[in-house]
């Protein structure tokens, strides 16, 4: 069984997806593995989800949570978690605090029972869960949670995340539907270049939601999509954070060489760009912060986003092919597009367009 469930903006209360998430966890009869970049709830929200996981270790469920503990990486994307050690340690159960540093712990997934996985691209915040663009998997498969429990040792024995994600992306078959669960930093650069292969091969249609599009692999051949013209092209970025890259390539010399790909795609007209609330502590996090990204019908979906750092950060992504799934995710896509005005690039910066002031990590 696949579940995918997505978020929009304004279009559910955090409490409704905290009270799924409760659901997937009292399904707990043995073991819950989570781990999580940013946890972080009010009241309400909190209370659902610290019951659930209260209640399961009080039935003998094994719990453990590992988190993000650090941010020392001047990087824009993604923005620095809110959550706090001490809240987390709360929860009573067994945790372990990997080190941001230099690389994130950027996953969003509980392996449950050793058959069911939840995923996505949501932090376990009410903003999160609220007022950004999200896209949720829960998979029932014990060969796809095997893969998970896997890279989940890796990061528990090691609370490292360079010795994470060195788990080969075998596909499985989850009723039906071929199913191949991707991880980084381990396969991270085969990843971005797997994302690339699928995008060339594709002969009709190609949807992306992501915060930036910075993977070189990715943005080189999305480029030469865009100027061949034969294939219908569309996506929504941050436009916030496509900012935060511009000026760090600036600083880098990256822009040399990235930049008139990015202007190049952007100039299309083919991506919109939401002017997301630049990062600070008590500001809304109103990201566009979906990733996933369709090739005729093929879906990639997870907490990578599309961008080198990603390679490199501690992430999940799973490659699902499902015409149905394709063609309800090419459609979720779509009404992202169409509520943001279109991507800029900097050329249009002097004008205004490319939005907000600086956000700080």
């Amino acid at each position: 069984m696949i579940e995918v469930t997505t978020l929009t903006d304004g279009g559910q209360r955090p409490l409704d997806v905290a009270t799924r998430v409760a659901g997937f966890l009292e399904g707990a009869a043995a073991s819950l593995d989570v781990a999580l970049y940013d946890l972080k709830l009010g009241p309400d929200t909190g209370r659902v989800v610290a019951n659930a996981i209260e209640a399961a270790k009080a039935r003998g469920v094994a719990v453990r949570v590992a988190y993000n503990a650090d941010f020392g990486k001047p990087v824009p994307v993604p923005a620095p978690p809110q959550s706090a050690p001490v809240e987390i340690e709360r929860l009573g159960v067994p945790t372990r605090a990997i080190p941001g540093v230099p690389d994130l712990m950027h996953h969003k997934y509980v392996v449950r029972d050793g058959g069911a996985v939840w995923t996505g691209s949501a932090n376990w915040t009410d903003d999160s869960w609220s007022r950004e663009e999200n896209v949720l998997a829960v998979v029932e498969s014990p060969a796809l949670a095997r893969a998970f429990a896997l890279d989940f040792e890796q990061l528990w024995q090691s609370a490292s995340v360079a010795e994470s994600g060195k788990v080969e992306p075998r596909p499985v078959d989850v009723a039906g539907v071929q199913v191949r669960p991707w991880f980084c930093p381990g396969y991270g650069d085969a990843l971005s270049h797997r994302i690339a292969k699928q995008l060339g091969r594709a002969r009709r249609r190609i949807r992306i939601c992501s915060p930036v599009l910075t993977a070189a692999p990715v943005l080189a051949t999305l480029t030469q999509i865009v100027c061949d013209g034969r294939v219908d092209v569309g996506g929504a970025l941050d436009q916030t954070q496509v900012a935060e890259v511009l000026d760090q390539w600036h600083e880098s010399g990256v822009a040399s060489w990235k930049l008139p790909l990015l202007e190049r795609v952007l100039e299309s007209g083919r991506f919109a760009g939401k002017r997301s609330t630049p990062w600070a502590p008590d500001a809304v996090h109103d990201y566009m912060h979906a990733k996933v990204t369709v090739a005729d019908d093929v879906v990639f979906l997870g907490s990578f986003n599309l961008s080198h750092s990603g390679e490199q950060n501690a992430e999940n992504v799973l490659e699902i092919h499902d015409a149905v799934l394709a063609e309800r995710l090419a459609g979720f896509v779509d009404g992202v597009r169409s509520r943001y005005p279109p991507a800029v690039g900097a050329g249009r910066r002097s004008s205004g367009g490319l939005g907000a002031a600086r956000s700080k990590p």
